[in-house]
């Protein structure tokens, strides 16, 4: 039997490039694993993209109580396609407004046809329904403007909620791949006792950290740039940056979300701790960082606090570069946000490691 000793140099492999190329092989057997890389993202893509598309006003739905003139109130609203009216008894017409049936009760009183709008404050598409109404019927009893106007609906790139959303799954996706693709691995292995293995071997701690990196970033580009090409295909989402910049944010992004994955699997010990934790660290961010609506819908005194997660400073630069054009050299207060919680965890996961 040969000895690795004896082997000539041309067959001898760097550690590094040996876990990296293995770790890629065990993810390639896996069809849980590519779906969820692959597949996931862009079915995610397509129901968010379809479920959120640009869609007329939708038809606002009126209730007009049963009475003198409610027939003619009923036929007028009819005329207009933004509204499907229909006469009901009061108490009927109150349920259905707060059963959500409708968005609108309207409610007629006196000789002289005085309007009373029943509608719920809470509910946008009931202030809507009670302002449009209201603007209609007042027109056809002979209102005029004051001053003039003009409309200009305004339609640009960009501007769709798609536009908005696919940074946001990108950086979803890199959040996702490098804890979960990374932190769950490791402690799979610690339970197989492979990491134990590794420990007899002279594999330093260092390639080993960085070969998962690596294999990592090496499906997260070829990820990122499906989900990309499919948004472009399918829903013709352009950037209106540079393509340049939003590779190195990936790359980037990629890193910073490994290092968090090897941090918080250094010392997990089961499936079940290290799903906890890994929830954990994700769950502020799937819902304060941006993903699928802006940061500043939360209190400003929030927003300072969600803007130091991990995933804000990622999500806020891809969209930037994509939907304003900006520049990369712009975002130098997120490029350190990015780079730091990338360099940090890396560095404690060097301490705090554990093989077994």
């Amino acid at each position: 039997m040969s000895h690795p000793a004896h082997e000539p140099a041309g067959r001898r492999y760097h550690p590094l490039v040996t876990l990296t190329l293995a770790r890629m092989r065990e993810f390639l057997r896996e069809p849980e694993a590519v779906f969820w890389v692959y597949v996931f993202p862009l079915v995610l893509v397509v129901a968010l993209g379809v479920a959120f598309r640009n869609r007329t006003v939708e038809t606002f739905r009126v209730a007009v109580k049963q009475g003198d003139f409610a027939e003619p109130i009923c036929a007028a609203l009819n005329g207009d396609p933004r509204f499907q009216a229909n006469i009901y008894e009061e108490q009927e017409a109150r349920l259905r407004l707060r059963t959500g049936r409708a968005d609108l009760m309207i409610a007629v009183s006196g000789e002289s046809p005085r309007y009373e709008y029943y509608f719920d404050p809470a509910r946008t598409e009931s202030v809507l329904a009670r302002n449009c109404a209201d603007d209609f019927l007042q027109r056809a009893a002979g209102r005029r403007d004051a001053i003039e106007v003009r409309d200009h609906p305004v339609n640009e790139p960009g501007g769709r909620y798609i536009d908005f959303l696919v940074p946001g799954l990108l950086g979803m996706n890199l959040m996702g791949g490098g804890l979960w693709g990374i932190g769950f691995a490791i402690v799979d292995m610690r339970i197989r006792k492979l990491l134990k293995r590794y420990l007899a071997t002279p594999v330093r701690r260092s390639d080993f950290l960085a070969a998962l990196m690596i294999s990592r970033l090496l499906f997260t580009i070829s990820e990122v740039l499906l989900v990309l090409i499919f948004a472009r295909v399918i829903f013709g989402v352009v950037s209106q940056g540079s393509y340049v910049a939003i590779g190195v944010l990936i790359l980037l992004g990629s890193l910073e979300f490994s290092g968090i994955g090897i941090l918080v699997a250094s010392r997990a010990q089961t499936i079940e701790t290290i799903s906890g934790l890994l929830n954990a660290v994700m769950l502020p961010m799937w819902v304060g960082s941006g993903i699928f609506f802006s940061t500043e819908r939360f209190p400003e005194a929030v927003q300072r606090a969600l803007n130091l997660l991990p995933l804000t400073p990622l999500i806020h630069a891809l969209r930037s570069i994509m939907l304003e054009g900006t520049s990369i050299f712009s975002l130098g207060v997120d490029l350190a946000l990015i780079v730091a919680w990338g360099c940090v965890p890396f560095a404690l996961a060097l301490r705090w490691f554990r093989w077994k």
